[in-house]
């Protein structure tokens, strides 16, 4: 089973988690003051809800978009997987190491890309999202 929500109410759901331990249904148990302790089915693993890649507690869901333009080149890339894919298939840690692998030189990747998540109409700078 999964559920579609978007990402404001994900942030909204994550900013009530207590900590790590916390679970999605635990929060949405709170909210609607259902009994901690009993449970009609089985809990579903937190990879089911909402998969993609995670960069200083910001979610970008499998299928966000990425791109910049540099020197009059367009690149871009796709979170996959959980991971963040380079437009050669390359596997990125950060924002800021794939904005490097382009410029080859230390670069705020925040500042660097621009972001258009599934569900977005438009695109955003990625840093815009911290806010």
């Amino acid at each position: 089973m999964q559920i579609e929500i978007d990402f404001d109410v994900w942030k909204a759901l994550t900013n009530l988690r207590d900590s790590e331990d916390t679970t999605f249904s635990d929060v949405l148990r709170k909210v609607f003051k259902l009994d901690a302790t009993t449970h009609a089915t089985k809990a579903i693993p937190r990879a089911e809800i909402l998969t993609g890649a995670s960069f200083k507690g910001i979610l970008l869901p499998d299928g966000t978009l990425l791109r910049v333009t540099y020197k009059g080149r367009m690149y871009t890339a796709e979170i996959k997987n959980g991971r963040w894919v380079d437009h050669e298939g390359n596997i990125r840690s950060s924002p800021s190491e794939a904005a490097r692998a382009i410029s080859n030189t230390q670069v705020n990747g925040w500042r660097f890309w621009e972001v258009k998540r599934p569900n977005d109409g438009r695109w955003r700078r990625l840093d815009m999202l911290k806010s």
